[in-house]
């Protein structure tokens, strides 16, 4: 019989934003959001020790003395815009900022994200000046990846993460407190005081160790004698968060005053296809209280299924379809030995990053796909961490990505820093729908 293959969507790219030294500076967290007007805004950070006599760097240097960043390594925000539905991008900014994204609330643009501390910048021109930093927090260390950006209620709802315990030695996953922010679209959001945040709770101090599930599927520590700490299980945690709010009236979790929010979180447990979840509640004066979500059954639930959620993924709803888009990389191996993957693999084996891929559907628990967005020649060439945008009739996809020239001298993180930003266009991506 002949082999049908599942159809790979834009494997084709332009370039947004490109390493001038592969082997020494990162490219990463891509973010983008889509203009009324059609044109594209894209943030990414270039970090990496190539980065300390950079004159980006250098330049901004003064602004992380005044405010006391806190950053590991050296790195700087860029911005890019595109005005040909991302065929071609142009560099506008180099700002302070990492783990950013940009959005749109107002008449304005914000690029929300931190430098140890939460930052926000403004642009009242499309992008093409920024103001800023502003600072949203003072003495915190806060992550978070490029997710989405939800809007309802004329407010503007996005989650960033807070390292709860600064001392935590390990990739500190499970001390990250997802906090849902929100504010009045129209207001000033470089103020702090025009936000609202959530309570904070982390999978150390309120989920622990579930049964049953397998969870941490390692243990804690290397993996493999050999290895050389190469191959290393973290804690187990959840990390880069997305908002998600249910508006269909048949869904079990639906709220008909339109104020419960669910928290969708890549899981990180050294297994697959899990995400974890909170949910929010909003009262009557904006304040937000975040807690567990419960079956119907009245048990709690952190876990639940999710293609590719040991990984960051990126979702959106839909209004025309009446559908969630889900975006994010694909296991095929994950429980290949740890010492038997090859030497182009990093890290463990759910830390495939090589196939990017998209789903759809009705209630973020039961995922159709809709084929592969775009695939890496080899083992460690990566198509991840990626975001999206709806254009029009199509879907404009970032990835962070890594080819030949990445890392040359360490092959096996080659697929985690990457070297090149590259931007694909899905074409009529609702005529993938099926059910």
């Amino acid at each position: 019989m002949p082999t049908r293959r599942v159809p790979i969507l834009a494997d084709e790219y332009t370039i947004v934003a490109e390493s001038p030294d592969p082997e020494n500076v990162y490219t990463a967290s891509p973010g983008l959001v889509r203009l009324e007007s059609g044109r594209l805004i894209a943030t990414t950070d270039f970090r990496g020790p190539g980065m300390a006599e950079n004159p980006e760097y250098r330049a901004i240097q003064p602004l992380i003395e005044k405010h006391r960043f806190v950053i590991k390594s050296p790195l700087v925000g860029k911005v890019c815009v595109s005005d040909d539905n991302g065929r071609t991008w142009t560099e506008r900014a180099s700002l302070a900022f990492f783990h950013a994204r940009p959005f749109v609330a107002g008449d304005c643009v914000y690029i929300i994200g931190h430098m140890g501390d939460l930052v926000i910048y403004r642009s009242r021109d499309e992008g093409d000046i920024w103001e800023g930093p502003f600072l949203l927090s003072e003495g915190q260390l806060w992550h978070q990846a490029p997710c989405n950006v939800h809007h309802a209620n004329g407010r503007v709802y996005l989650v960033m993460e807070r390292k709860t315990d600064p001392e935590c030695r390990y990739w500190p996953v499970g001390v990250l407190a997802p906090v849902l922010m929100s504010a009045r679209a129209g207001d000033d959001l470089t103020r702090r005081e025009s936000w609202e945040f959530s309570n904070e709770l982390t999978v150390r101090e309120d989920v622990g160790e579930p049964e049953l599930i397998g969870v941490p599927f390692y243990d804690v520590g290397p993996t493999a004698e050999h290895a050389h700490g190469r191959r290393h299980m973290a804690p187990i945690g959840w990390l880069e968060t997305n908002v998600v709010q249910f508006t269909d009236p048949s869904h079990v979790w639906f709220d008909p005053d339109g104020r419960t929010f669910h928290l969708w979180m890549r899981a990180h447990t050294g297994m697959t296809g899990y995400a974890c979840i909170l949910k929010v509640v909003e009262d009557e004066k904006g304040g937000l209280h975040a807690g567990f979500e419960r079956a119907p059954s009245g048990r709690k639930i952190v876990y639940v299924p999710c293609p590719g959620g040991q990984m960051k993924f990126h979702i959106l709803y839909d209004e025309r379809t009446r559908l969630f888009w889900l975006l994010s990389t694909l296991a095929t191996d994950s429980m290949t030995r740890p010492e038997c993957l090859s030497e182009e693999r990093y890290n463990l084996p759910n830390n495939e990053r090589r196939i990017l891929a998209l789903h759809f559907s009705r209630n973020c628990m039961d995922w159709c796909m809709a084929g592969i967005v775009a695939r890496g020649d080899r083992e460690n060439h990566s198509r991840h961490y990626a975001s999206m945008a709806f254009s029009g009739e199509d879907l404009v996809v970032l990835s962070r990505s890594s080819d030949a020239r990445a890392l040359p001298s360490n092959p096996s993180r080659r697929c985690h820093d990457g070297n090149v930003i590259t931007c694909h266009l899905v074409k009529n991506f609702r005529d993938l729908v099926y059910i």
